[in-house]
């Protein structure tokens, strides 16, 4: 199936299209290949600027949060550390030490919140000043990140908000992005997180982690921090719109951060599970895209452009988490990622296992996305009209949605039908805010138009 057919799922049930979108870390480089001006240089040192500020900002965040123990005031602080940084760091150069640089000033802008607001908040100066000296910020930093996953993830949310709101402040997605990986649309999801800002704000200090609830925070949040590195890993295999097909900084951090998780819990299944899951999709990044940025579909990727030791590695992992047992979603769509994997030619793919799983996992966890994979598995094993009944009938629950025409055109292309297929190219190309795969939508239907009238 096109491979951005699996929705907010970077599991590999593509037999064409294109690939699931994780992130693209390519973007610095391609600025600095670019700097051959004075305006390139410029264009460049604001790409790393930017870059430097997304891997430091969820630092800061983490250091603020836990020092003052408001989150909503922290957010702020460090958005507004960060414009300042973004408008002096180009032109006056990067400070020595760039995560104090930013604390610092974020600090400041929270004490300066707290003076102006203190009769309706109650907080004393002192304790601000005190609080403000607290940390030597020359120290080598600590990576709070994940840390803070879990502070965010609170139990005094629903999983839904809890993720919704992870992802936005310390995931580095935008309240579009993450309405898009939920199906939901982006005013829904601006007011899911709203709501939940303003719950924590009821609360006595909600982001501090004492003993006793750090030994049980893995355990009870879990599945919330592993849901949140999912969809960040997806947003950035497959960018959900935007120029670029892949946001490789994105996809790196969320597997930096699986990394950390998998090392706190080496004898989990499901978080090795997940990582093997990255590191499978991850691997074939390199074939997944030409050499102006357009997508190549999975079964035209020169395979040899695989990542071998990725895959390798994931293969590990994921024979290690299915040891356990086929009980968890992230260990089945670390089976079909394998299985995936291993595939030499795609004409050779073990489309009858991977529809066993694609079964499973709807049962286990029912998504319209995760059926409409299974819809093409299903013409992969039983024929294009048996996977077109499947994604007729779910069409209603993803309305606009362009990975539905997607997978429509693609089945009506194999049953032979090139008119329809056209109709639905075109329809998934209006659709879709992701520039890569509207160019390749449209390409696709032009190809079928010429095909066509050579056969007139």
């Amino acid at each position: 199936m096109p491979e951005y057919a699996h929705g907010s799922h970077p599991v590999e049930a593509e037999a064409d299209a294109t690939d699931p979108a994780p992130a693209d870390p390519g973007i610095a480089a391609s600025n600095v290949r670019a700097a051959g001006s004075a305006g390139a240089a410029a264009d460049s040192t604001q790409g790393e600027v930017a870059y430097l500020l997304r891997e430091l900002a969820p630092l800061v965040l983490g250091v603020l949060t836990r020092r003052f123990g408001d989150f909503d005031a922290a957010e702020d602080a460090v958005q507004e550390a960060m414009l300042a940084a973004a408008t002096q760091w180009p032109d006056a150069g990067l400070p020595d030490n760039p995560r104090a640089w930013l604390i610092q000033v974020a600090q400041r802008r929270m004490a300066d919140s707290v003076r102006a607001d203190i009769a309706r908040r109650n907080r004393e100066v002192a304790v601000v000043a005190r609080d403000v000296q607290a940390e030597n910020e020359t120290a080598p930093a600590r990576d709070d990140t994940l840390t803070l996953f879990l502070l965010c993830c609170h139990p005094a949310l629903s999983a839904a908000s809890a993720i919704a709101l992870t992802l936005r402040a310390v995931g580095g997605l935008s309240t579009e992005e993450i309405a898009r990986a939920f199906l939901i649309p982006e005013s829904t999801m601006a007011q899911r997180i709203s709501r939940s800002k303003r719950r924590l704000a009821t609360l006595e200090r909600p982001f501090t982690m004492p003993p006793a609830l750090a030994r049980t925070a893995w355990r009870d949040r879990r599945e919330s921090v592993l849901h949140v590195l999912y969809v960040m890993f997806t947003e950035g295999h497959t960018a959900s719109g935007g120029p670029s097909l892949q946001r490789t900084d994105l996809s790196a951090e969320a597997i930096r951060l699986t990394r950390l998780a998998h090392r706190l819990l080496p004898d989990d299944p499901e978080v090795t599970a997940l990582l093997a899951l990255m590191l499978l999709t991850d691997a074939r990044r390199a074939a997944r895209t030409g050499p102006s940025g357009e997508l190549i579909p999975l079964p035209e990727q020169d395979r040899t452009r695989w990542n071998r030791a990725q895959l390798d590695e994931g293969i590990r992992l994921a024979t290690a988490a299915i040891a356990s047992g086929l009980d968890g979603p992230y260990r089945i769509q670390a089976s079909i990622a394998a299985l995936h994997a291993k595939t030499r030619r795609t004409e050779d793919t073990d489309w009858d296992r991977i529809l066993v799983l694609y079964t499973r996992l709807e049962r286990l966890s029912p998504n319209p996305m995760i059926t409409l994979s299974r819809a093409v598995a299903t013409a992969m094993v039983h024929g294009p009209a048996a996977g077109l009944a499947i994604a007729d009938a779910i069409a209603d629950a993803l309305p606009a949605n362009h990975r539905v025409d997607a997978v429509r055109a693609h089945l009506h292309e194999m049953a032979g039908d090139r008119p329809t297929a056209i109709t639905h190219y075109t329809a998934a190309a209006h659709h879709t805010p992701s520039i890569p795969e509207r160019d390749y939508l449209i390409l696709r239907a032009a190809r079928l138009r010429k095909s066509g009238r050579e056969l007139e």
